[in-house]
């Protein structure tokens, strides 16, 4: 998660169609749909992603969505606490939605939410005291690429055993990030900075010795912390730690999946993430190969508790989503037009990710553990995206 959160939407990762920096277009074949669009396409210096919605008849019915409030005052309150740090005023105004109108905004949604009145009611309410914007999407026309992203949990160890091997590690001192966590580069002796070195050149150098926080027994499993941009960990007590992002090393996220079909690695008619973890299960010594590919390397920490977000709130599942934060605004509450396996509705956008670009890209988190998984890996959808500000 977190700046990261190399929000690996499984199946957009195992299908590779955008891999996270890239802007070209891709086809893809899912459920007898063909996918041709650049969901990353860049928005016009300057411009948001939302634009407002002023002709009634285009407002959605929330009613449905009013239907389902498991864990919607618990997401709300997460982000009402974000807004209340100081620094999330930073942020702010997003156009012309200035901060103390975010807060109330999730103010007045959260007392709505617990009001225990019927959902024909809520959505009464909400027509007539909020105002609805959408998302303009990839083409200007609201389309929204819907995919997942979870928290796997594999077994650990906290120290190097014949069984666990394959390393996370912590930030290195000499990464240097900006006053809002952009990576600016590695420190030299000398006081200058230059970019961080890539994946390849990390493993190779042993520069991160020393730096391990915990083992893991599968180079792949790494790999897909890093992409997923956190995890629990098994411990040999039988007790959970969870590891989050921390930092990355400044370069961009590249798919290694196309590699991998291009090299007959892969049927690209039966592409997934079990797919992946197959093959480099039987084919171990070929993981460093494909994943060196990828030139960006992740740092964790270790987080007490749930697994969080960009905004240093814990992420809920089914509630929180990651957009691309320089067009959408952080916190919000926003509604998911879309037919995915499980129902989504209303969501808060809480967090981010290096495949999630622009204003056509959207990834819903989707819990933790191998359920929540074989979830993300089917999640790949077209949709709207709808935001709601008290009028």
């Amino acid at each position: 998660m977190k700046n990261l959160r190399l929000v690996f939407c499984l199946i957009l990762a195992a299908i590779c169609l955008v891999a996270p920096g890239c802007q070209k277009r891709s086809a893809v074949i899912l459920d007898a749909q063909v996918f041709e669009k650049n969901y990353s396409r860049p928005l016009p210096e300057g411009q948001l992603a939302l634009r407002k919605i002023t002709d009634p008849a285009q407002i959605p019915d929330y009613t449905k969505a009013f239907s389902d409030l498991d864990g919607l005052a618990q997401a709300i309150e997460r982000s009402l606490n974000y807004l209340s740090k100081p620094s999330s005023k930073n942020y702010y105004p997003y156009g012309d939605i200035t901060h103390e109108h975010a807060v109330k905004t999730l103010e007045e949604l959260k007392k709505l939410v617990v009001s225990g009145q019927s959902p024909e009611e809520m959505n009464r309410i909400v027509r007539e005291r909020f105002d609805t914007y959408i998302s303009v999407g990839c083409d200007d026309q609201g389309t929204v690429l819907y995919t997942g992203y979870y928290t796997p949990i594999f077994d650990g160890s906290p120290r190097r055993t014949d069984r666990f091997r394959y390393p996370l590690h912590t930030t290195p001192v000499d990464l240097v990030k900006g006053p809002e966590g952009t990576i600016l580069g590695q420190k030299q002796p000398d006081g200058s900075i230059r970019k961080y070195p890539d994946r390849t050149e990390i493993h190779q150098s042993g520069r991160l010795a020393g730096l391990e926080i915990v083992w893991l027994a599968d180079p792949f499993e790494v790999y897909i912390v890093h992409v997923q941009g956190s995890a629990k960990i098994r411990m040999p007590d039988g007790g959970i730690r969870t590891f989050g992002y921390d930092a990355h090393n400044g370069w961009d996220y590249e798919s290694i999946v196309h590699k991998m079909i291009a090299d007959g690695k892969l049927a690209d008619k039966n592409i997934s993430l079990k797919a992946m973890m197959d093959y480099f299960r039987a084919h171990p010594d070929e993981v460093d190969r494909y994943v060196n590919q990828n030139p960006r390397f992740v740092f964790f920490k270790h987080e007490p508790g749930d697994p969080r977000g960009s905004l240093n709130e814990p992420v809920t599942a089914f509630r929180s989503i990651a957009t691309d934060k320089s067009v959408y605004p952080r916190a919000m509450l926003a509604y998911a037009e879309v037919e995915l396996k499980r129902p989504v509705g209303f969501v808060l956008d809480q967090d981010t990710g290096g495949a999630i670009r622009a204003a056509g890209r959207c990834d819903v988190y989707m819990g933790v553990g191998e359920e929540a998984g074989k979830l993300a890996g089917v999640t790949y959808r077209e949709g709207r995206l709808y935001y709601l500000f008290l009028k």
